[in-house]
């Protein structure tokens, strides 16, 4: 199979998709198509020139269905015990968590979870895209599930939402409560916090200003992304859309 459809202004050498998404450098991806390791809508494809619209591409390598995309943007399930790191420390790293084309691109997480946080995290390479969720103008909303040591009172959660001053190696953050969208308790008596900050464990922190600790933390949404029911601990799943998904203005 030469080429899926008649070649446009738009569409890319099958070597050059390859590279884009990740399977390794370009002699590497052509002595993938050249060993028959390639297949595009169930044909194998031995030529790396062929050109093929990208909209909508999906190919296999090596037996495994891969979808094009021009930037990664990956929802992943992070577990206990992994550091959001690309140079890990003490614990594995959470791209260990993701398949070798996706570590190639070099995704990297957008903020940070603690190693034994639980819960949402989303992973990028787009840096605009990075930027963009650093930036404070947009005020994305992180809700988290914490197990506290103690029982929560309704002067706890009001002195959450009214806002806590935490000790601060910033001089500008010094004098400046950090303060919860909402704090109520869950039916199994879990702490539910949604913040629009992103202070060093901030969550933690805050708890411990009321006089508790926490003792387990689950991030359980990301703007308007809740973590599904269905994706398991480790597990990883594509979003589409970018900022407009993460705000609720698209699709996943």
């Amino acid at each position: 199979m030469s080429s899926r459809r008649r070649a446009s202004p738009t569409a890319l050498p099958l070597a050059q998709i390859l590279f884009s998404q990740g399977f390794g450098t370009r002699r590497h991806c052509a002595a993938l198509i050249d060993h028959g390791l390639v297949r595009v809508e169930g044909q194998t494809v031995d030529d790396g020139d062929a050109l093929f619209e990208t909209a909508g591409l999906q190919f296999e390598v090596q037996g495994k269905t891969w979808p094009f995309h021009e930037q990664a943007l990956i929802l992943l399930n992070k577990p206990a015990g992994y550091e959001c790191s690309r140079k890990p420390r003490h614990h594995p790293g959470v791209l260990s968590l993701l398949p070798e084309p996706l570590r190639q691109r070099e995704v990297q997480p957008v903020g940070r979870l603690d190693e034994d946080t639980t819960g949402l995290l989303l992973l990028t390479d787009d840096g605009q895209l990075l930027h963009q969720l650093a930036s404070p103008k947009h005020h994305v909303p992180k809700v988290y599930h914490a197990r506290c040591k103690h029982p929560l009172t309704e002067n706890d959660l009001q002195a959450l939402r009214d806002g806590v001053l935490l000790h601060e190696d910033d001089p500008r953050l010094a004098d400046k409560p950090a303060r919860a969208e909402a704090a109520e308790l869950l039916p199994d008596g879990q702490l539910q916090l949604t913040l629009t900050e992103g202070r060093y464990h901030q969550v933690k922190r805050m708890v411990a200003a009321v006089g508790n600790r926490v003792e387990a933390l689950h991030r359980a949404a990301y703007g308007a992304l809740w973590l599904p029911e269905d994706l398991a601990p480790g597990q990883w799943r594509w979003l589409e859309g970018g900022l407009a998904t993460i705000k609720g203005e698209g699709k996943t």
